[in-house]
């Protein structure tokens, strides 16, 4: 799909937030539905083709940008997931105007935006609520947001966005969970990051994007959803030059129009179903990728045995023999994925040998290990690394999601081990992937959704 740039857009004068499915999954993950689970009866062999959603990690990123725009915006290929859902909701309850033009297209104008204040209760159920910041501060010069929600994967602190911020000229300060920055005026900076961090790349694109003066990011993230907001705001009028490598350089323009723009496909989704394919020994074919994405994952996929074919817009996932070892550390881009970690190391528990897993990301998140367990993986833990013992097969059992990449994991592990396996506290899962069941069934898998009424879910413990 490409951008088509600017279109002469015309807004009525009452748009409504009016997407019942997104509405539907908004009330989910705030734990207004009954809990749902998924069954799994696995052995069978995935088969066919599947289209992979618009990037979850680049619409998070983006819904929150338009606020920048001083027109309406149409995004599309945006995924129907409940991070979505959570964004779009915030826009609305701050005074933009959000409406549907098809199933994965939102018309959105956010000029009626009048106050740069995020709703408490939203903010915190999604880590990348703190775009708001960044998008705000670039509107607005001020921007009041709640401390950050999302999965627990260890101590993920803000304090390289802080700084970002400081340096572009915004006083920042904490007060009973809220983020509060203000700048008279934001003025381009030299900002070198003490490591890699993909949100503190992207909510200084933001800030930084109409700051007066250049800024020049240095040791900035490279993932294609960085690439990708940084096209978005490039089709509004902004320059930027260097996305996708360690120097982003940023010229500070005066205003920013309205826009048309799609989403990129989504790097995880369509790793995970690469892995599931290869898990269940299967022959899949995913459709809408950009291949170039997925090539640290396709490396790995190869070197334990699986065939993989690439083609313009999507790839061949085979297994016909048996799969083996191999390592893993994950890294920044373009090194292997932390998002495909959990779903890789499922995987390896079917492969022959010892495969040792580095993650060298996050520092907690091995909390899906205890789980697998529960199915028969080898799996010993110490510090960031995981030692994979291959196993003839996997059993089916009840098990409960921890995080997102972590629920994909077992839905993989489900697929691909024998027996039944039901999977808890699936609202993790919904966050980042579009109707993964009914994408699963299209492919024979034997994977179907359970209401439990009445229950309590974690989701009212744990944020999202």
């Amino acid at each position: 799909m490409k951008n088509k740039g600017q279109q002469n857009t015309t807004v009525t004068p009452r748009i409504v937030y009016q997407n019942k499915e997104i509405l539907r999954r908004y009330a989910f993950c705030m734990g207004d539905n009954d809990l749902d689970k998924f069954i799994i009866k696995g052995g069978r062999r995935l088969e066919g083709e599947v289209s992979v959603s618009g990037a979850k990690n680049a619409a998070v990123a983006i819904i929150p940008a338009v606020i920048l725009a001083d027109g309406p915006c149409i995004l599309e290929n945006v995924p129907n997931i409940s991070d979505v859902s959570i964004s779009l909701r915030i826009l609305y309850e701050m005074g933009a105007q959000v409406k549907t033009l098809g199933y994965n297209t939102f018309l959105i104008d956010a000029t009626t935006i009048t106050e740069p204040i995020v709703p408490y209760e939203m903010a915190k159920h999604m880590r990348a609520s703190y775009y708001f910041l960044g998008t705000l501060l670039g509107k607005f010069n001020r921007a009041r947001v709640s401390m950050p929600g999302g999965c627990y994967l260890g101590d993920r602190p803000i304090d390289q966005h802080i700084k970002a911020f400081s340096a572009l000229g915004a006083q920042c300060n904490l007060d009973h969970g809220m983020i509060d920055i203000n700048a008279g005026s934001l003025i381009g900076a030299q900002i070198y990051f003490d490591f890699v961090t993909v949100g503190a790349t992207i909510n200084t694109m933001l800030a930084a994007v109409k700051a007066k003066g250049l800024t020049v990011i240095e040791n900035a993230a490279k993932e294609p959803h960085v690439v990708d907001l940084a096209n978005f705001l490039n089709s509004m009028g902004a320059d930027i030059m260097g996305a996708g490598t360690d120097v982003i350089k940023i010229k500070g323009v005066r205003s920013l129009k309205g826009t048309n723009y799609a989403i990129i496909p989504d790097q995880i989704e369509a790793g995970t179903y690469m892995v599931a394919a290869a898990a269940t020994r299967g022959n899949v074919l995913i459709k809408n990728v950009i291949p170039k994405h997925l090539e640290s994952i396709t490396a790995k996929l190869e070197k334990i045995g699986a065939t993989v074919e690439e083609f313009d817009d999507s790839v061949r996932v085979s297994v016909d023999g048996p799969l083996v070892r191999t390592n893993i550390k994950t890294m920044p881009h373009p090194g292997f994925p932390t998002d495909m970690q959990p779903q890789f190391s499922t995987l390896l528990c079917t492969a022959a040998g010892t495969s040792i897993v580095t993650e060298d990301i996050f520092n907690n998140r091995f909390r899906y290990v205890e789980q697998l367990r529960r199915m028969g993986a080898n799996i010993s833990i110490d510090g960031k690394v995981a030692v994979i013992e291959g196993v003839s097969y996997l059993m089916g059992a009840p098990v409960t999601v921890p995080d997102l990449r972590a629920g994909a994991a077992l839905v993989i592990a489900g697929l691909a081990a024998r027996g039944i396996t039901e999977i808890e506290d699936i609202y993790h899962i919904e966050r980042g992937y579009e109707d993964i069941e009914r994408k699963l069934q299209g492919l024979g898998a034997d994977i179907s959704r359970k209401s439990v009424p009445g229950g309590t879910s974690s989701s009212h413990k744990v944020a999202l």
